[in-house]
């Protein structure tokens, strides 16, 4: 049953991913609104949905670790493993407004976390707790961010034009405006559920195989709940528009590190025990070795030889977590 929910799973989310770029794609050349725009909010934070569910009801449960873990190892695989297959498919170009702002303010959320998420640091402290305080100030971080973003963005309306024009093609341009955001609804829906599906099927399978909940936390717990994001960047790859890509994978770790989180601790503070800070330290270096394209190799490009080490890295990080 639980490799038929498996695939049950990956069916929804492969036509849900589908639907949700065409959906997307049209309502951003409707509204003029860039697609990275569309991909940082409605995309990106839509499909951190099955992130939110496993680590607020984490939290509610006493699962502290598993709350953290999720995060932390979402935002490692949305980076190195999502953007390493999206640029295998398709190499693209990293904008100057996205190296200029998104990017840095990806490795500052994630340094934020690592402070207030590691109280141990701090000499006479034992337990790393998150804390109501800890959840208010990284959404109010949130919140900073995202209306800078859009201010920004309706700053430059004739930039937002021009991309909505050069975006790639969607067979859903001619429906109404009304269907397409029903469309979207609907696909985020097949997303969450798909992802949920998904997840479970692989717990109760991982669980048989005999592997330790520190570990499924962190792998098949993130990587479960990242498919709509890994889904959603490679078809969006796919059909030549994979700044929506770039888009979903930022908005979705900013959303993880800051809303997620933030939203999880103020419910309910949480203790994390098997979360170490080497996974933070990996949290952190992703988001730096995406910054760090934009520099290397081709300039300004995350091409395909670069995606491979993307690749490499989240292999050998997953190896380090089987033998700690």
């Amino acid at each position: 049953m639980d490799y038929t929910l498996l695939l049950i799973g990956l069916f929804l989310l492969l036509c849900g991913a589908n639907y949700l770029v065409d959906a997307s794609v049209a309502i951003a050349q409707r509204a003029k609104v860039s697609n990275f725009i569309i991909g940082l909010t409605i995309v990106g934070m839509g499909t951190s949905a099955p992130e939110l569910f496993v680590s607020v009801s984490s939290a509610l449960t006493g699962h502290g670790d598993v709350a953290m873990g999720n995060v932390i190892g979402s935002n490692i695989s949305n980076i190195l493993l999502i953007l390493g297959i999206t640029a295998l498919i398709l190499p693209f170009s990293i904008e100057k407004e996205q190296q200029r702002r998104d990017l840095p303010v990806c490795i500052g959320t994630m340094i934020l976390l690592t402070l207030l998420a590691n109280d141990a640091l701090i000499p006479g402290i034992t337990v790393n707790e998150v804390s109501r305080l800890d959840g208010v100030i990284l959404l109010l971080a949130f919140l900073i961010y995202m209306c800078y973003v859009i201010v920004q963005k309706a700053k430059h309306p004739e930039d937002s034009l021009a991309e909505a024009n050069e975006s790639s093609t969607t067979t859903l341009g001619d429906k109404q405006p009304w269907l397409l955001w029903t469309i979207t609804a609907v696909s985020l829906v097949a997303l969450i559920g798909g992802g949920q599906l998904f997840l479970n099927s692989a717990q109760n399978l991982a669980e048989a195989w005999g592997i330790s909940q520190a570990v499924i936390s962190i792998t098949v717990v993130a990587i479960g709940t990242s498919l709509p994001e890994l889904i959603t960047s490679v078809v969006a790859a796919c059909k030549k528009n994979p700044q929506l890509a770039l888009g979903n994978v930022i908005g979705s770790n900013v959303f993880n590190a800051l809303f997620i989180t933030g939203t999880a601790s103020v419910i309910k503070p949480f203790t994390i025990h098997t979360v170490q800070l080497s996974d933070y330290v990996m949290a952190i270096a992703a988001s730096v070795m995406c910054y760090l394209v934009a520099y290397t190799f081709k300039k300004k490009t995350l091409d395909r030889a670069e995606g491979a080490i993307f690749l490499l890295a989240y292999i050998a990080y997953t190896a380090f977590l089987l033998l700690r």
